[in-house]
């Protein structure tokens, strides 16, 4: 696995050895990041849910984020995050919150512009996370928020106030990306 564009282009990263992470294939994070370009006006800040070995963050960071908070609840998870980050030389405009989604959206934040999302495929909580982010203070008007998905399960349309505006399939993995609407 390796950053695919930007300042830390080519860069390897490690994933956590023998944990049921399922890594963002290249075409995949391609993809993603392709489709963000032409959606998000603004990447000052960049939110990684369920960030695994951290490679989605880190994509944005070598693209230009100015900073980037991922959320991981498992400690060895995490490490390897921190890792990615020194090697990749982004370390110094992100930071790693070691603890579950649940428990981080309790805290105060300022708005996101991007949230990416990576959950377990078998989350059965996916839904109630997604709704609970759209009602979050972290979200605002100009976020925009990614979640990568298995094609086994169905999101819907609108969430509150976002609405899909782009999904893509690839094998098995669904991406959806989700804006407020105009009339909101």
């Amino acid at each position: 696995m390796r950053i695919i564009t930007g300042q830390a282009k080519g860069r390897h990263l490690k994933a956590p050895p023998g944990l049921s992470t399922r890594p963002t294939t290249d075409m995949v994070r391609g993809a993603i990041f392709s489709i963000l370009n032409s959606l998000a006006q603004n990447w000052e800040r960049v939110l990684d849910l369920y960030a695994g070995s951290g490679a989605l963050g880190i994509e944005a960071l070598s693209q230009g984020a100015e900073h980037a908070d991922f959320v991981e609840q498992n400690a060895r998870c995490c490490n390897i995050i921190k890792k990615n980050l020194q090697t990749t030389e982004l370390a110094d405009r992100a930071k790693v919150y070691c603890t579950s989604v649940h428990k981080f959206l309790t805290l105060p934040q300022d708005n996101y512009d991007i949230i990416l999302m990576d959950p377990p495929y078998a989350d059965p909580d996916i839904f109630a996370i997604l709704h609970q982010i759209t009602l979050w203070q972290g979200t605002g008007k100009n976020t925009t928020i990614m979640i990568q998905y298995s094609r086994r399960i169905s999101l819907a349309p609108v969430y509150n106030k976002f609405k899909e505006i782009k999904s893509r399939r690839y094998g098995d993995t669904c991406i959806s990306f989700y804006q407020i609407g105009d009339e909101a």
